[in-house]
């Protein structure tokens, strides 16, 4: 009883305050979308790793609302195959995703081929302002999804090089420089296919700024030198790996001495210990962040009443006590997507393991280098084909 009063003055206080700002014309950082009248099974499934910085509060949300979720399926499935899977039960008008959580890759090909629910602004009265709550990079990594998704956490990403110290000596300064290294030393340097790969991806993006390409967000037109810097430089790689852990495992086994990385897979495999902890770091000469982040994306089909616990659901992890989760052990460091979230609010596992594999550099590299945004959707789709085409197709 004491429970259902407590929840029932919560109720008409959150109440009396949506009133309040309804009457001022302002909006609450926060929506309350409309409970569903019982216990709906969620099924998310996730084609970016973020559940190792989500799954925690999700988890949260079923128990704090069991009133709205009975419980929570979790699958997992390599990025190019997802949209063909969610085109097929949308044919048979028999979708049983109700939540995507994805990097830019499969955001852009579900935005391709029409896959997803307009959130934004279709459904911006059961979502939070997100411009209010969002770090302004992250913002602008919001304005990809075209509506069709929504940020659930963000990083800086790369692209950087990661290498074995006793194993490289002469650390390349320059873009220039890796193209000789590698030529100079057959088969030690690897990244992994760009579709399905955030580290290969951010340095296929990233290399036309290194490179002083014409315009880096117009990979058909004005990536000359990107284009061909690709391809003299795949004649020094053995293979492309289809995803990046293969490529971690290369440089902690010793197969390879260098790889590209990110903030975030440069902490993470080293805390695993897929990687050694002397692995260090490096930046080429006119380096540019090229930011990321994972979406929250609902396949078209979903109904109504699921939908509105997903939203209510979206409303949970971009709290600032939800966020702090995504700190993980360094999977994407930082990871918070929402602004004033720092390192002494997240579970203390995650700042145990930040203070011992992070490194100082970071703040510094993030605060004095260019934030850039990736390509858009439709030009990034592009991007990859042609990767695929003209580079990666050359090893198969």
């Amino acid at each position: 009883m004491n429970s259902d009063r407590m929840d029932r003055r919560q109720i008409l206080k959150a109440s009396a305050g949506l009133a309040a700002f309804a009457a001022a014309g302002i909006r609450p950082a926060f929506a309350a979308p409309t409970k569903p009248a019982a216990p709906v099974v969620l099924n998310i499934m996730d084609v970016a790793g973020n559940l190792a910085l989500t799954q925690k509060s999700i988890e949260n949300y079923r128990k704090a609302k069991p009133d709205w979720v009975s419980r929570v399926v979790f699958g997992k499935a390599p990025a190019p195959e997802l949209p063909g899977k969610i085109k097929a039960q949308q044919d048979a008008n028999r979708v049983d995703i109700d939540l995507v959580l994805t990097g830019t890759d499969v955001l852009s090909a579900g935005i391709d081929q029409k896959l997803w629910i307009d959130l934004v602004p279709a459904q911006q009265a059961n979502l939070p302002d997100l411009k209010a709550i969002y770090q302004e990079p992250a913002f602008r990594m919001q304005s990809l999804a075209q509506g069709q998704g929504v940020v659930v956490t963000y990083y800086p990403s790369g692209p950087l090089l990661e290498y074995m110290p006793e194993r490289v000596k002469a650390v390349p300064k320059t873009a220039e420089d890796l193209l000789a290294w590698a030529k100079a030393n057959k088969g030690r340097f690897m990244y992994a296919r760009p579709a399905n790969s955030g580290p290969g991806r951010t340095f296929l993006m990233g290399l036309p700024y290194l490179l002083g390409d014409k315009d880096p967000k117009d990979p058909v037109g004005g990536w000359d030198k990107t284009w061909a810097y690709l391809k003299e430089l795949g004649e020094t790689i053995e293979t492309y790996p289809a995803g990046t852990t293969p490529t971690m495992k290369a440089l902690g086994e010793g197969s390879v001495d260098m790889i590209v990385s990110t903030t975030g897979w440069d902490i993470n495999p080293r805390v695993l210990g897929v990687v050694p902890k002397n692995a260090e770091i490096a930046a080429l000469k006119g380096f540019r962040w090229v930011a990321d982040a994972h979406y929250m994306c609902v396949p078209k089909g979903v109904s109504p009443e699921k939908l509105n616990v997903v939203l209510d659901l979206m409303n949970f992890l971009l709290t600032k006590e939800q966020q702090a989760y995504t700190y993980d052990e360094g999977y994407f460091y930082p990871g918070p997507a929402v602004a004033g979230v720092t390192l002494d609010m997240a579970p203390a596992d995650s700042q145990a393991a930040i203070k011992e594999f992070g490194r100082a550099a970071y703040a510094d590299l993030i605060a004095n280098n260019p934030i850039e945004l990736p390509l858009l959707p439709d030009k990034m789709v592009l991007a990859f084909r042609r990767w695929d085409e003209e580079i990666g197709s050359r090893k198969k």
